[in-house]
């Protein structure tokens, strides 16, 4: 017996899934829980607790299914009918998919484009019967990491749009190393000359560029004193493991995409309204992010690690 679950996304779709995972998982005890997803995440799907296999898929692409049909397959990926058909083709006795503009005729839940994207999955599964924490997002210990106490940067991010100037990150590195702690940059393979820029604008040795699998990230962000990030994959890790962080939002609302409000070791700086104020796929800096001042994002550090920043600064 087989529960399939597509969500062949990034990073940060794969953690603000966990919680579905989970109650998947408790409802359907006796069965093999499938995740369809990019074999990139794989290392991650162990530390959920919940999946047994990852399916490689590539997104909105057909599955690579053989054998019977699964007893349940559940569209945690979106609300259309191009991930519709992937899982209705498994032709499962049960099939859990949203309705929506697009799939007025789905047999699901409404669609709602302004639920923050944890708890939207949570009730999809209500929906059909399947009790869901949005809360449940730890994942297990990772391995160890020789970085340990750092304070860890993310200035990339998957698209310009949602991507705080490189500069100012610079800046925040330059002065939490003058207040003595140890800064780490992490990114994507891709962003490798992003990260090594920022490193060199800070002063900070070449190696402060970390260069890590996904495995070796979640142990950074895990022992880490605290991560800085964009919106992006790197700062639901930080949720995932409660590193106390700062998230910068642009043209998305934490609302949205934020780590849960009522956990105040994890502050979003955000200077918008609405919930999608700008283009989360822009070649652009969002306008609302170049409001954020790397004092703010200072203070917001300090506020979070449990640092008096200025009585360092001051001594």
């Amino acid at each position: 017996m087989r529960v399939l679950m597509l969500r062949a996304l990034g990073l940060g779709d794969f953690l603000t899934a966990v919680p579905a995972y989970r109650a998947l998982r408790a409802a359907y005890p006796e069965h093999e829980t499938i995740l369809a997803a990019p074999p990139v995440l794989a290392p991650l799907t162990e530390l959920t607790g919940a999946i047994d296999r990852l399916l490689p898929a590539g997104e909105l692409e057909r599955l690579s299914w053989d054998g019977p049909p699964p007893e349940v397959a559940v569209d945690l990926h979106g609300n259309g009918p191009a991930s519709h058909r992937l899982v209705e083709e498994l032709a499962a006795p049960l099939t859990m998919l949203y309705a929506s503009p697009q799939a007025p005729d789905a047999k699901g839940p409404w669609w709602d484009p302004c639920e923050h994207e944890v708890t939207r999955w949570c009730r999809l599964l209500e929906w059909y019967g399947v009790p869901a924490d949005p809360g449940d997002l730890r994942l297990r210990p990772p391995g160890p990491s020789p970085y340990a106490g750092a304070v860890v940067l993310h200035p990339g991010a998957a698209s310009t749009g949602r991507r705080w100037p490189a500069g100012r990150f610079a800046a925040v590195a330059r002065a939490l190393t003058a207040e003595g702690h140890r800064v780490v940059l992490t990114g994507a393979p891709d962003e490798r000359d992003l990260t090594r820029r920022v490193a060199a604008e800070a002063d900070l040795p070449p190696d402060a560029a970390l260069e890590t699998t996904l495995a070796e990230l979640a142990a950074v962000v895990a022992s880490a004193r605290a991560v800085i990030s964009n919106d992006t994959g790197t700062s639901h890790l930080a949720t995932a493991y409660g590193t106390p962080s700062v998230t910068l939002f642009g043209p998305v609302a934490p609302a949205l995409w934020g780590p849960p409000p009522d956990r105040p070791e994890h502050v979003a700086l955000w200077h918008g309204t609405g919930d999608r104020p700008g283009d989360a796929h822009g070649t652009e800096t969002d306008p609302r992010l170049l409001l954020i001042t790397v004092e703010e994002v200072l203070d917001a550090t300090t506020r979070v690690a449990g640092q008096d920043r200025r009585h360092r600064l001051d001594r």
